[in-house]
């Protein structure tokens, strides 16, 4: 972990709510796809947990939903504003279990850490396939990207606008050896149940401070409670503990 200051190199937008933010600074502290950094805005308590798109030397891309205060005030930040960050948070994707044709499935803003696992996985020289889920047709994003990554795309919309009509279960493919998800808990849970074979997913939760210190996001596994912010956020399928 680290705390820096990162400069605002561009933000945009890619969809109505959702947005592409890349900055600039030291990213040295991230070793593994699937981590977070976390964000500190001016005149909020809480900072902002927020998934790593890709990587660059001295660069680190976002995408984030506007749901609050808090997103809607980094949509209106403009290049050469600055922001204070926590760096390389959270345990990320283990590339060692991927097999020989790994599956990414993502779900909204879920799909952003398929991305830079996708580029490590390619670099590896495996195969990927990718299953992106969204509600809508308008509500795409970054399909383009990874068909140009060399990634293999299916995209799901759950009213049938675009793509395969239903959830990213409803287009899942018949052969792969391994899997890796991240979405929304509900999508979690279903693709936990309905994918073959073993996987990695990765949770989203309410956090405190982001590294493990005040315990807020404590979840249950088979092994006991781990800290979603610092064990997680990605957990092995064998490990989770669903709890209704």
């Amino acid at each position: 972990m680290k705390d820096c200051i990162l400069t605002v190199a561009e933000n945009r937008p890619l969809t109505k709510e959702v947005y592409h933010m890349a900055l600039r600074g030291d990213v040295r502290a991230f070793t593994a796809p699937g981590q977070f950094l976390n964000l500190k805005l001016e005149g909020q308590f809480l900072r902002r947990p927020i998934s790593v798109c890709d990587l660059g030397e001295d660069s680190v891309t976002i995408i984030y939903k506007v749901v609050g205060r808090g997103t809607a005030q980094m949509a209106a930040m403009l290049p050469g504003e600055k922001l204070r960050a926590l760096t390389g948070l959270g345990n990320g994707y283990d590339l060692t279990d991927a097999g020989e044709a790994p599956l990414l499935i993502g779900g909204g803003v879920g799909v952003p850490p398929m991305y830079l696992l996708a580029k490590r996985l390619l670099a590896l020289g495996k195969p990927v396939q990718a299953v992106l889920g969204f509600n809508r047709a308008s509500e795409v994003f970054y399909e383009e990207e990874f068909r140009a990554l060399g990634c293999a795309v299916t995209v799901a919309t759950a009213d049938g606008s675009y793509g395969v009509r239903g959830f990213v279960t409803d287009a899942l493919p018949e052969t792969y050896s391994y899997y890796y998800c991240c979405g929304p808990e509900p999508m979690l849970r279903a693709v936990y149940r309905t994918a073959k074979g073993s996987g990695q997913l990765s949770f989203e939760k309410r956090m405190g401070c982001g590294f493990g210190a005040c315990m807020g996001c404590s979840c249950k596994t088979i092994t006991g409670y781990k800290r979603i912010c610092r064990e997680g956020p990605v957990l092995r399928k064998e490990e989770i503990l669903w709890e209704d």
